[in-house]
């Protein structure tokens, strides 16, 4: 058997102590020192969740493209940059290129990613076949090629995924994406939104699509996060790539108002997708967020919010855990399924 000790992260705070672990099954937990020489001391935290990527596009990163810093002119749908390098690029190219995103996430200790799939069926076709002999698990949030409904390619797209992510709302023609959310609520599937990333946009009418998270809300007022806080929908927030366009999201009135925070790496053309990134980042621009608060937003807020499992790092629970660092969040060791 074998031994981490340190501070590990629960939903209340965190519990010093020890966790031994074999057959990758957490089998003794115990306070004081472990009855071992423990393999590292640190703090012991879930295997991470990224809750917002778009990884179809991590080729682009390894094309030393010159990268626009305009949102629409590069990811806005149907003839953002991004899109028009997508339709260009071969299957195998864009396959390889989220293979090698899955890598990286798995390295730096996500077992989880929830990505907005485009491309509609093909799109989810490519993501499946990346994540092949992995153990990386991720959450598919499909979406329509065209911006518009289409019932039986609702119908495809449902039942080859877990729901639909789909750009905001002022790329659509509202009526259509109504279709889209009722379709995926119909079939008990999620739905979630890009929000008042680039221009403030009319929460009630995104609030009316009853999504199950929002990503962004950048541009959002203090009365938006509080009519997002009343109806209780979590929002990914994705700095780095936010930094990229010269935005900046207030997480610090988020954390005011009591919204849940989830954090993300959006898209992989910007940034490798490391959400420890992300939280250094955060602390490099701001004090007011505790390592426990930060470590929250990608462990067990987004395992609530994604419906995944919570219920972790427990006696008999699976061992899936990562031990950090405790000054400067370095990843000391991983345990997960290899």
């Amino acid at each position: 058997m074998k031994y981490v000790s340190g501070k590990t992260l629960t939903r209340d705070g965190f519990d010093e102590g020890y966790i031994g672990f074999e057959n990758h099954k957490i089998v003794d937990k115990g306070v004081g020192t472990p009855p071992k020489k423990p393999i590292c001391d640190g703090l012991i935290v879930p295997t991470f969740v990224n809750a917002h990527t778009h990884i179809g596009d991590s080729f682009i990163r390894e094309k030393g493209v010159k990268l626009p810093k305009n949102i629409e002119e590069l990811v806005a749908p149907p003839n953002g940059l991004k899109h028009k390098l997508l339709n260009q690029a071969s299957e195998g190219e864009i396959i390889d290129g989220m293979k090698k995103s899955i890598g990286e996430m798995k390295k730096t200790g996500v077992s989880h990613f929830c990505d907005f799939r485009e491309n509609g069926t093909a799109g989810i076709s490519q993501l499946k076949k990346a994540l092949e002999n992995t153990n990386v698990s991720s959450l598919i949030l499909s979406r329509p090629k065209e911006l518009r409904y289409d019932h039986h390619e609702m119908e495809l797209l449902l039942k080859n995924s877990d729901g639909i992510g789909v750009s905001s709302i002022v790329d659509w023609n509202y009526s259509e994406l109504e279709r889209v959310a009722k379709h995926a609520k119909k079939k008990g599937k999620m739905f979630a939104i890009h929000a008042s990333e680039r221009i403030r946009e009319d929460i009630e009418l995104i609030l009316d699509l009853k999504p199950d998270f929002l990503v962004h809300m950048v541009k959002a007022t203090e009365s938006d996060l509080i009519r997002a806080k009343d109806t209780n929908i979590p929002i990914a927030v994705c700095p780095r790539s936010n930094a990229f366009f010269g935005l900046k999201p207030n997480i610090k009135m988020m954390k005011k108002i009591g919204i849940d925070i989830m954090i993300g790496t959006d898209n992989a053309m910007l940034n490798a997708p490391s959400v420890l990134d992300e939280i250094r980042y955060i602390q490099s621009l701001s004090t007011e967020f505790t390592k426990w608060e930060l470590l929250q937003m990608i462990t067990y807020i987004p395992r609530k919010a994604l419906n995944l499992d919570v219920d972790i790092l427990d006696l008999d629970s699976p061992a899936e855990f990562v031990v950090l660092d405790k000054k400067y969040l370095k990843t000391l060791y991983i345990s997960a399924h290899k």
